[in-house]
């Protein structure tokens, strides 16, 4: 796969059963809980019109009218304050290693910063050490504890950027 065949562009509404099909997929990959985690979100199955509201984005990532990942922002649910939590941010295995993790972080950040958020929030699991390499080196912090209440209980580490 050619990265110049790849498009990051934010979701349409024939993406929502690609992308719920390919979050679940890695989810499974890689041992995530099915429980207390975006496995059971309601909102996987409706994914453009769970961010079709202001202050919220979800972007996929597309090759060949396939979507191989996604990431998006929102609010923090359940907090008091202005932070955005990145959100279900995976990669099917022929996406990987092709710098879209940090081309996706950018156009994420760059996002909550023009809706005015003054934090990014993420939630992950201590084996996803690729991804918390990522988030390290865009800037985010680890946290000792979460923030808000994401339902996602499961997840066990907590990390926080100030944009």
């Amino acid at each position: 796969m050619r990265k110049d065949t790849i498009v990051i562009r934010e979701i349409e509404d024939k993406d929502n059963s690609k992308i719920a099909k390919a979050i679940r997929f890695v989810l499974i990959e890689m041992g995530v809980p099915k429980v207390g985690t975006a496995y059971e979100d309601s909102a996987l199955d409706c994914m453009t019109e769970t961010y079709n509201y202001s202050k919220k984005a979800y972007f996929v990532v597309e090759s060949n009218n396939e979507i191989i990942g996604g990431a998006g922002i929102a609010p923090l649910e359940n907090y008091e304050g202005n932070v955005a939590e990145l959100q279900k941010m995976y990669f099917m295995p022929e996406a990987r290693g092709k710098g879209l993790g940090s081309e996706m972080m950018e156009k994420c950040l760059n996002f909550a910063k023009q809706a005015g958020y003054d934090q990014c929030y993420l939630e992950t699991l201590p084996y996803m050490d690729d991804a918390r390499k990522l988030y390290r080196k865009v800037g985010f912090e680890f946290i000792e504890e979460p923030m808000g209440n994401t339902g996602h209980y499961s997840c066990s580490v907590w990390m926080l950027k100030d944009l």
